[in-house]
């Protein structure tokens, strides 16, 4: 028999080394993490901005990111349960609402740095690909680049959706327009018609419409919350128009109210004065004395008994 190299030896673990512990949990990619997080040296602290874009089974979330060495740093934050302030309570995963959190996102950081006078986007989105300007007077447009995280970039997916909500609400995000939904790779171009339905949730009314017709008691039940809330396939575009209007006069987050509870809640016991312990101890002598008392009595009494049964 031949002799059999050893390859995992001694030396071998010595010099391994273990991966970040998001990278074991799967969930960061630090290949393109490095790439949106590098900033040019000749621009010093200058903040490398990020548009992440996150979802969960019942949310969206939309945030402004830079990275520094302590950690990432949140500038501002939309995320869809927000939307049921300015009118939509359904639906707050699909297209529609992904272009409304990106929106919100947008029209709140650019308010938050005074931007928001300067570039307004596109108000009313038509599904052309919108880019915004450079004002000749003032400051420069908020960019970003967009981070989607572990989601796959297909065409049609809803982080696309996110990111037109941002671009319209002023932002300048580096991108192109083959991944938005109605792009069709064999003519090279976008569908603009077919954007702007979704935009405005016309797949939504369209799929609502069909149940009606050939599945009622299926529409019954799928769309159950969107009956509750009186909606109907009709009134879907004039729903999300009025979403858009509110937003954009009133973007920024409401603090949550809060009030002072009626008796607040002590973990500690308080700590006693000098007069307080002064008391306490004279109590401890008095009990101590009661209960040495108390011993000797018993002690004489047992003694009585027993000189009696001599």
């Amino acid at each position: 028999m031949g002799h059999v190299k050893v390859v995992k030896s001694s030396p071998y673990f010595s010099r391994f080394q273990t991966k970040y512990k998001r990278r074991q949990s799967g969930k960061t990619d630090y290949r393109a993490r490095l790439r949106l997080t590098t900033q040019d040296k000749n621009k010093y602290n200058t903040p490398k901005y990020r548009l992440v874009v996150r979802f969960s089974r019942k949310a969206i979330v939309c945030q402004i990111v830079y990275a520094t060495v302590a950690g990432d740093v949140t500038v501002a934050a939309a995320y869809s349960q927000e939307l049921s302030r300015y009118g939509l309570s359904v639906g707050l995963t699909n297209y529609a609402a992904a272009y409304a959190t990106g929106l919100l996102l947008a029209r709140r950081v650019l308010t938050k740095f005074g931007l928001d006078k300067t570039y307004v986007g596109l108000e009313e989105p038509t599904g052309e690909d919108y880019n915004v300007e450079a004002a000749e007077e003032g400051p420069r447009p908020f960019c970003a680049l967009l981070d989607t995280g572990l989601k796959r970039t297909s065409t049609g997916s809803k982080v696309f959706a996110a990111l037109k909500g941002a671009l319209d609400g002023g932002l300048d995000i580096p991108h192109s327009d083959k991944r938005f939904v109605g792009y069709s790779a064999e003519d090279k171009s976008l569908d603009a018609e077919v954007l702007r339905k979704y935009i405005y949730g016309g797949h939504v009314s369209e799929y609502m419409e069909n149940l009606q017709d050939e599945a009622p008691e299926k529409y019954q039940t799928h769309f159950k919350a969107w009956i509750d809330a009186g909606l109907d396939p009709d009134g879907i575009e004039d729903l999300y128009k009025e979403v858009h209007e509110a937003i954009r006069a009133d973007p920024m987050a409401k603090p949550k109210e809060r009030t002072k509870p009626d008796e607040k809640k002590k973990w500690k016991a308080a700590k006693l004065t000098y007069d307080e312990r002064k008391m306490a101890l004279k109590h401890r002598l008095a009990k101590m004395a009661e209960a040495g008392e108390d011993a000797d009595a018993g002690g004489d009494a047992e003694e009585a008994e027993e000189e009696d049964d001599e």
